[in-house]
């Protein structure tokens, strides 16, 4: 056992209160040295610390922009990759529990993806015609091949941009690791449902025909969010026939069938943006993340808004879960203490490639 994984132990051993007065002790120690970045999901007893919020793509942009040496991204792995990816030579990005990842980036992996493409283009018999999208929540080599073969990354909030950037380029796409959402994505810009194919990486040629890959303008990666799969049509319409009045709001990450049925669809910002700016006293049924929509439920409170979440059951990230008092108080110590863990680097080799992706979208979007 290394000297790290002793020094965990003990924070792991800690009550909250404790872990509590030592994240403050240790932020104060380091100053403007560390950043603190929460994602929109994450849990309430992290998220307190936060410096900056919002969605991956928000965070990395906003803490590439400070000085700070230590990027500490409260979120999970991809997102301190492109933390990283975009940071300043000098900044290091840091994942306080490493076994934060996420569930649906890891549906795609490079070696299935190679494969996915060299069938592709053999079935169509050209070399040209499809262009790479990845969505952000992908691991840095998927961001990398989409930069080495004309690719590009895109967000929930500008994908639908991005596919016009990536039809302008070739007439096909191939869009991965979420099938949902490159399918509402594509249903919003006129595509019929049959030529929208879903790509099933576990079978030989997607499971696919040659004529079904022909015909196909929009090739989706069997892949999807463990939490955003939870959602179902009849929980709007149960909440429909309780409150006639109410919205439904939903992340495009949901099914076609449950963002089909809502009033609004949109990222996290636009989640939130959404539902601050509605009048007072609106009720909300909200198709995302569980610490999201509570932590808009208690801001909403005071101006009569009731903000609800979709599923009877708790579905709540559990990867991002991981990311406790405990290991941000022992990562905080320790960057404090000058030793440097849970670095999250990327490889040289890919960086540039990844870089090369993502601004190919800020360009486009």
């Amino acid at each position: 056992m290394n000297i790290a994984s002793i020094a965990f132990d003990r924070f792991n051993e800690l009550q909250d209160k404790a872990c509590h007065e030592r994240i403050r002790a240790a932020r104060a120690k380091l100053g403007k040295q560390a950043v603190l970045l929460c994602h929109h999901y994450q849990r309430a007893d992290v998220y307190q610390y936060a410096d900056l919020t919002g969605d991956s793509l928000k965070l990395s942009r906003l803490a590439s922009q400070t000085d700070a040496e230590y990027i500490v991204f409260c979120g999970v792995h991809f997102m301190a990759e492109v933390a990283d990816i975009m940071s300043k030579p000098h900044q290091k990005a840091i994942l306080p529990d490493l076994a934060a990842g996420c569930s649906m980036a890891d549906m795609a992996n490079l070696a299935k993806v190679e494969r996915c493409w060299r069938e592709l283009n053999e079935a169509l018999r050209a070399d040209d015609v499809i262009t790479p999208v990845t969505y952000i929540n992908s691991a840095a080599d998927l961001k990398a091949f989409c930069g080495a073969h004309g690719g590009i990354v895109c967000t929930s909030s500008n994908a639908g941009t991005i596919a016009q950037w990536a039809f302008k380029q070739r007439e096909k796409i191939l869009f991965f690791p979420d099938q949902h959402l490159g399918r509402w994505t594509g249903f919003k810009m006129g595509i019929p449902l049959d030529e929208m194919m879903v790509w099933d990486p576990d079978l030989e040629m997607g499971g696919l025909t040659i004529d079904e890959i022909h015909k196909a303008k929009l090739l989706l990666w069997k892949g999807h969010c463990s939490v955003h799969q939870m959602f179902q049509p009849a929980h709007i319409l149960k909440f429909r026939n309780q409150y006639p009045e109410g919205q439904v709001i939903a992340h495009p990450e949901c099914s076609f069938e449950v963002c089909r049925q809502a009033d609004f669809v949109g990222s996290t910002e636009h989640i939130v943006k959404t539902i601050k700016d509605a009048p007072p006293h609106t009720r909300w049924l909200v198709g995302t993340e569980l610490n999201l929509v509570n932590r808009l439920a208690d801001e909403m409170r005071p101006e009569g808004k009731i903000v609800q979440f979709m599923a009877p059951t708790v579905c709540m990230c559990s990867t991002m879960q991981r990311i406790d008092p405990q290991h941000l108080a022992w990562t905080l110590e320790n960057l404090a203490e000058g030793h440097i863990v849970n670095q999250i680097k990327v490889p040289e080799h890919e960086v540039d490639l990844a870089r090369l992706a993502l601004e190919r979208m800020l360009a486009a979007s």
